[in-house]
């Protein structure tokens, strides 16, 4: 999840039953890079970087189109 209301640097909500991770996007190019963590297993977060990281050029493009500057 991309909030409307956010700030860079550039980066992903991941938000479950379970708790919360955010993930940096490091637009462009990667790495992608959780930033914090609360509540959600190892396992999960690694399957959610490894999506981030296939979608990764339009997940930069979403941002920037959403907030400007990365």
């Amino acid at each position: 999840m991309i909030y409307t209301l956010d700030h860079a640097p550039a980066h992903v909500h991941l938000v479950g039953p379970e708790g919360r991770a955010k993930i940096a996007l490091n637009c462009p190019t990667g790495p992608v890079l959780p930033i914090s963590i609360r509540g959600i297993d190892a396992a999960t977060v690694k399957g959610a970087v490894n999506v981030i990281e296939r979608e990764l050029m339009e997940l930069c493009q979403i941002w920037r189109s959403m907030h400007g500057d990365y």
